[in-house]
């Protein structure tokens, strides 16, 4: 690659550059902010450097392939056809027939660390195609998050385990059932002592009530769940505030004021996409409204939800817990013997702002953070009059709510004693990413039989004597338990893949049931609960919506108990710097990896793909002599990890280091195999978020990293446009932050004659202040539009293929700069650039204002690219489609063409949504209503920040969200016009604490 892509970046200049400038200045990565060569040349040589067919050697077509993985590689599927046997209602709305073309939708639920979303899964002729949120279900309210879009991916990811294997060789199910009952006799000849069960985290009332039958037969036997990026803390917290595991969730749309320590409850965790739903509407600004809530945030490592905060500080970890103790005491708490520390200058303005709210405000407390950290929130909350307000107390989710770390090493202590004979381990993958000091993968070579059930052949079924191929969620019947406790159902799409078996079933050769499908166990559970001759009706229901009603655990009232502070501590600084551990935001933990959608997704802050990296901040990068893309060793507790490249992440805290979980897989698949490097070696159960001591050694290399932030670069005007609610309160007709620009020209400069949209005209409004940057607009993008994954070379090289973008810009000081987000599709300009240099009018202007595609057309030139001003236009440099194999065609959406190489492509406002409207509005003889319209980033947004509708009908939700006076162009000067629009983002901050990230 270039020579200038390692070149030394003076961060020094780079301050002093940044303090220099005059206004707002808005810049995407340290290398744009500085000028350096290697991003100049980037620019230069956009189109006519990468045009080059794909190269040789190992980034062939063969890699290409194996890259790619799933999302076009779809061996074994000739069993995709067959539907699930049971008489069921599975139809949102209720067809006649099914008919070909038209899809079907089935309320179903997928699950993280056990907490369910409710999901509405798209179906082509027996075949899942799409995921969206179920707008009737309290947890998703119509929306979905990245992990939940990506999901029907891993359906059907071809390295997902095919076959029952027995020391590795394949085997049969009836060969399995035979040794488990020489074993079950075994067993109920000593009451199952001897007989462990380790699962994941399990709500589903079904499966827990399978798991206490078990525990029923063999009275010996014990069961432990475990997450490894579950809500550890928070459980010993609540433990530790009121006596014993609470479980709670927030209502964010009573809360004006909201505290956010080092949590990013608006992106990820259980609830989120509601919690961003409820924010969001906390800050529109419509009508006449000038009320919005206010946000804090005092975090490590910047997130979505600091992007978001009117106020945001980076802290390191050690601080955290000290600071809270002195926000607790400034209220009047008694902190005992947890010491605050040094109470900075906006800390009383802080605490005044909340007691001025009590009950009206929230502390939120990241799951990675100390039980004594959740403590103090908890007393906080309780002091403020928040809970059964903002804090809604319940019981836990989770079956036999416990300490899980706890419970994980006891088991291992009895594995270790060799008191463990029999180990069933249903999920979950405890050799990979089991806390390093339990040392799980020694101890469970001294279990003699060991069994595991899941998804992939992975590095925990490699080293058990049975490996059972488990069902996906959209292959198999079952039950789980929203953020909330509302019971979600599971509910099937399709027969599974691979002759996968539910967790059911397997657990059923171990019970007084031989063979228990999960259909059956689950529809019995729910009728022993609601007997009588209704349950029928009671049973189609339920399937019908896909949530059991009024099954959410009453709200409970709760009182800290005395001495509650007593046994409580906070992990002091230590030596060296502080490590970070976290959660992954687009592989997870790890069980993602395979997943070549969410490899690809630019991660929200720092833009890059592909792997996992070192983030340090800029003052800490400066003082260790290290640049982006070093090549550098972890060194702690005697624990070396190699391989780690550097990345410098504007308004990271000081004197830490976060690196994510989930990547350094050996067994995840051909996508995920060998991609990153892996940190559960460094983490320990005592220090699951994080622990100091870190050494950071360079070696002397430099490991490229595939980052987006510096692709699509457009010519900065004004492109990001905020401002506080004070100044759009003082000027609401004419905000000087909005309209600080150029007018645009009048409709009548042009050289070519203006279109006239007598019809419908298609328009989209964006609005800032919702965005957080989540991403799940870009994932819904490339679901629902057939759109390919290219892999890290190709990424790297700028030929990403995503329609859709989210451009993210730092404003201010480079150690704590605002954070904004910008989804770019394409603008669909009326002036469209790109129309007039296509020499064989392969893009061409609709009678409704789209700027259409006509693949068949395109020969390749690229001029429409390269004269396109926003950066939205993809081009396929390589062959894509399997035009042969007819599994391969059935397995994307069938309304949307796949492209082959040689042709551009672009966001077309989902066409074929707009088509299937206009023919449903045809038939029935009518208009085309507002709202029977939504694209899919549109419909998966947790924000609702997108709108899109007609903008010649004047009541349309659109055409009036462009009337708003924050609502402005981009580029709008080039007399493009636009038909994409954004709305200004608005800002509420404390009057009496100064900007911390003002300019320098």
């Amino acid at each position: 690659m270039d020579s200038n892509r390692f070149e030394h970046l003076d961060l020094a200049a780079v301050r002093a550059k940044l303090s220099s400038e005059r206004g707002p200045r808005f810049w995407r990565s340290l290398d744009e902010l500085a000028g350096t060569k290697a991003f100049e040349d980037f620019l230069h040589r956009e189109f006519p450097r990468f045009a080059s067919e794909w190269d040789s050697g190992d980034s062939g077509r063969r890699k290409f392939l194996q890259v790619a993985g799933a999302s076009i590689a779809l061996a074994g599927l000739t069993a995709c056809t067959r539907q699930p046997a049971e008489k069921i209602v599975p139809y949102v709305k209720a067809p006649e027939d099914i008919v070909p073309g038209k899809p079907l939708f089935f309320a179903t639920s997928v699950s993280m660390n056990g907490v369910g979303a409710g999901v509405l899964a798209e179906s082509h002729m027996g075949r899942p195609t799409k995921i969206e949120g179920n707008p009737e279900h309290p947890g998703s309210l119509g929306a979905a998050d990245v992990f939940a879009q990506a999901s029907v991916l891993q359906l059907y990811d071809p390295d997902r385990s095919q076959t029952v294997l027995k020391y590795g060789e394949i085997a049969t199910w009836s060969a399995f059932q035979t040794d488990v009952a020489e074993l079950r006799k075994s067993l109920q000849g000593r009451r199952g002592a001897g007989l462990r069960i380790l699962t994941e985290t399990v709500t589903s009332p079904t499966l827990a009530s399978e798991i206490e039958g078990i525990l029923a037969l063999y009275p010996e036997a014990k069961w432990a769940q475990y997450d490894p990026t579950g809500p550890h803390g928070a459980r010993l917290g609540s433990q530790a505030a009121f006596g014993e595991i609470v479980g709670y969730h927030f209502n964010v749309a009573a809360a004006k004021v909201i505290l956010a320590v080092d949590s990013d409850f608006l992106t990820s965790g259980p609830g989120s996409v509601r919690y961003a739903r409820e924010f969001a509407d906390g800050r529109r600004v419509r009508g006449g409204n000038y009320q919005m809530n206010r946000l804090y945030a005092v975090e490590s490592t910047p997130s979505n939800t600091g992007g978001k905060a009117d106020h945001r500080w980076a802290m390191k970890p050690s601080d955290i817990g000290p600071f809270l103790a002195a926000l607790a005491r400034e209220l009047g708490i008694d902190t005992g013997s947890l010491s605050p520390g040094q109470a900075p200058s906006w800390l009383k303005p802080l605490a005044d702002d909340l007691k001025a709210n009590a009950g009206a405000s929230l502390i939120v407390v990241g799951d990675e953070q100390p039980a004594a950290v959740h403590a103090l929130a908890h007393a906080i909350n309780v002091t403020l009059g928040n809970a059964g307000r903002t804090v809604i107390y319940r019981q836990p989710l989770e079956a036999r709510p416990a300490d899980q770390v706890g419970a994980l090493k006891q088991l291992v202590a009895d594995m270790e004693s060799g008191s463990v004979e029999v180990l069933l381990i249903v999920g979950g993958n405890p050799v990979y990413n089991a806390p390093a000091d339990l040392n799980f993968s020694a101890a469970l070579d001294k279990v003699r039989m060991r069994l595991h059930w899941g998804l992939y052949n992975d590095e925990t079924a490699e080293r058990c004597q049975w490996h059972i191929p488990g069902t996906h969620a959209l292959e198999a019947w079952g039950d789980v338990r929203a953020y909330d406790g509302t019971v979600t159902l599971v509910q099937p799409l399709i027969e599974p893949l691979y002759k996968g078996k539910s967790e059911f079933e397997f657990l059923s050769a171990f019970g007084e049931q031989a063979e228990k499908r999960s259909y059956d166990a689950v529809r019995a559970y729910w009728q022993k609960q609601r007997p009588g001759a209704d349950f029928e009706a009671w049973w189609r229901k339920v399937v019908h919506d896909g949530l059991v009603a009024d099954t959410a655990p009453a709200a409970r009232a709760v009182a800290l108990r005395a001495g509650w502070q007593s046994g409580l501590t906070f992990s002091g600084a230590g030596n060296g710097l502080e490590i970070i551990f976290r959660p992954d935001p687009t592989v997870f933990d790890g069980r993602f990896a395979n997943n070549g959608w969410l490899q690809e997704l630019p991660k929200p802050l720092t833009k890059t793909t592909w792997d996992n990296v070192v983030l340090l901040s800029v003052r800490t990068a400066e003082r260790l002599g290290l640049r982006a893309q070093d090549e550098v060793q972890l060194h702690l507790g005697g624990k070396v990890v190699a391989g780690a490249p550097v990345w410098i992440l504007p308004g990271h805290a000081d004197d830490c280091a976060t690196v994510h979980l989930g990547y350094g897989r050996a067994r995840a698949g051909q996508v995920g195999t060998g991609i990153g490097f892996n940190v559960y070696p460094l983490r320990t159960s005592d220090a699951l978020g994080g622990i100091s001591g870190l050494e950071i050694r360079k070696t002397g290399g430099k490991v490229t990293v595939a980052c987006t932030a510096e692709h699509w670069s457009m010519e900065g005007r004004h492109l990001v446009r905020q401002g506080t609610i004070e100044d759009f309160r003082a000027h609401p007709e004419h905000p000087a932050f909005v309209h600080a620009v150029a007018h645009d020209p009048p409709p009548e400069f042009s050289f070519y004659p203006e279109h006239k949209y007598d019809g419908y005209a298609w328009g989209m409004a964006i609005d800032l202040n919702a965005c957080n940057g989540c991403n799940a607009c870009i994932v819904a993008c490339q679901a629902e539009n057939n759109i390919p994954v290219v892999g890290k070379d190709q990424v790297d090289r700028g030929r990403e293929m995503q329609w859709l973008r989210v451009d993210r810009y730092f404003e201010g000081d480079l150690d704590n700069p605002r954070v904004h987000h910008q989804p770019l599709p394409c603008q669909q300009c009326e002036n469209a650039p790109c129309e007039v240099v296509c020499p064989v009018a392969a893009t061409v202007h609709s009678d409704e204002g789209l700027n259409d595609m006509v693949y068949n057309r395109c020969v390749g030139t690229r001029y429409c690219s390269n004269n396109c001003p926003y950066k939205v236009r993809r081009f396929n440099f390589y062959l894509y489609a399997d035009f042969v194999t007819e599994v391969t065609k059935m397995q994307r959406n069938p309304d949307v063409s796949i492209r082959s190489r040689g042709v551009m492509e672009k966001c077309t406002y989902c066409v074929q949504r707009i088509n299937q409207a206009r023919i449903d509005s045809k038939r029935e003889d009518r208009d085309v209503r507002d709202g029977e319209i939504v694209t899919a980033c549109q419909q998966t947004c947790p924000t609702q920040a997108i709108a899109f509708g007609d903008i010649n009908n004047p009541e349309s939700r659109v055409a009036k969200l462009k009337k708003e006076q924050l609502n402005y162009g981009i580029l709008t000067d080039l007399n493009t016009r636009p038909r994409t629009t954004y709305l200004a983002s608005l800002r509420n901050p404390n009057p009496a604490i100064p900007d911390t990230a003002a300019k320098v």
